[in-house]
């Protein structure tokens, strides 16, 4: 509630000093551009917030997707949209930290071509395997894969992705013999593993709890420093031994040259919405933890995890191809 409490008073001592700027915005419908699948997890948490930012400003923020290119489609879009609040884009931490190191030629610059607005929210990766697997811990995984070696594959949501990078930094640290298998998005992944095509992933709590709730699925730890809410009795990767703490995020952004009242606008109503005990429910039931926060919040997180994750492109020389 602080990092919340700090964006909305820096957004209103903005607003102070562009009155005129901030009236007149926004008087027709906003675009939120979201560079991956429609009814995907980041969709979801768009769909929640935004809802309640469009009924406080009056009108409607309408949720376009625009997929392909590890999401780097849609977020070249936005980048190249007028810089006059009307088109923004929804970043995660794949396209804004991820894309950098594993993408050669980005047809976009996270940091250059946008304006930072807001945090949203972010979960950690929940490390999963299928039933059939015979270990309940890590140290069991580990130990199966090295005594069958090439028999466990692992989806990501295709060459490049979060949870491939993630999977990686995984599998660098603790020895785990397992075989990539890149899918298009997370939703056939997701099939995959239901149907043991693959047997383990990272993926997020939204798109899982209610699989590992239902014992279709089985959860082995979370890459997070604590241990998660809906899942309390799961320990975290860290815990059993393996430092592996990343997961994904889901931020706004703005093309670059967007006017600075226009920018606090939206900080202190994506803040105000985030404030609301209807929105921080419904996105903790999907496994999120609450961010907000001023827009200094995303440009630190985006300036520190680009470097990391480029770190392990280089280190497990991976490559889209």
């Amino acid at each position: 509630m602080k990092k919340l409490a700090i964006g909305i008073a820096l957004a209103a001592t903005i607003l102070l000093a562009f009155p005129a700027t901030a009236q007149k915005y926004p008087d027709r419908p906003v675009r939120v551009i979201n560079p991956f699948p429609t009814g995907g997890s980041g969709d979801t948490v768009a769909r929640i917030v935004f809802e309640k930012v469009g009924a406080s400003m009056g009108v409607p923020f309408i949720i376009e997707s625009r997929t392909g290119g590890g999401g780097s489609i849609g977020t070249e879009y936005a980048a190249k949209a007028a810089p006059d609040g009307y088109t923004l884009s929804w970043g995660t931490s794949s396209t804004f930290a991820v894309n950098p190191g594993i993408q050669k030629i980005l047809p976009y610059d996270p940091v250059r071509d946008f304006t930072p607005i807001s945090m949203v929210v972010s979960a950690p990766w929940m490390l999963l395997v299928h039933p059939s697997v015979p270990a309940n811990s890590l140290a069991e995984l580990i130990a199966f894969s090295k005594a069958n070696p090439g028999k466990l594959n692992y989806g990501s949501y295709g060459n490049g992705a979060s949870n491939h990078l993630a999977f990686e930094l995984l599998r660098s640290v603790s020895g785990l013999d397992a075989q990539h298998i890149p899918y298009r998005g997370g939703n056939p992944m997701l099939t995959a593993l239901l149907g043991n095509e693959v047997q383990i992933t990272l993926d997020l709590p939204a798109t899982v709890i209610q699989y590992v709730k239902a014992g279709k699925l089985k959860l082995l730890g979370i890459a997070s420093g604590k241990r998660s809410q809906f899942m309390p009795d799961a320990p975290t990767l860290t815990e059993q031994g393996y430092k592996v703490e990343s997961g994904s995020w889901f931020a706004v952004l703005a093309p670059a040259g967007t006017p600075a009242p226009i920018v606090a606008v939206l900080n202190s109503e994506i803040n105000k919405a985030l404030a609301l005990p209807e929105v921080r429910n419904r996105l903790a039931a999907l496994g999120n933890d609450i961010v907000g926060g001023p827009p200094s919040v995303l440009a630190e997180t985006m300036a520190r995890e680009a470097p990391m994750w480029g770190k392990v492109v280089r280190d497990r020389n991976l490559k889209l191809d």
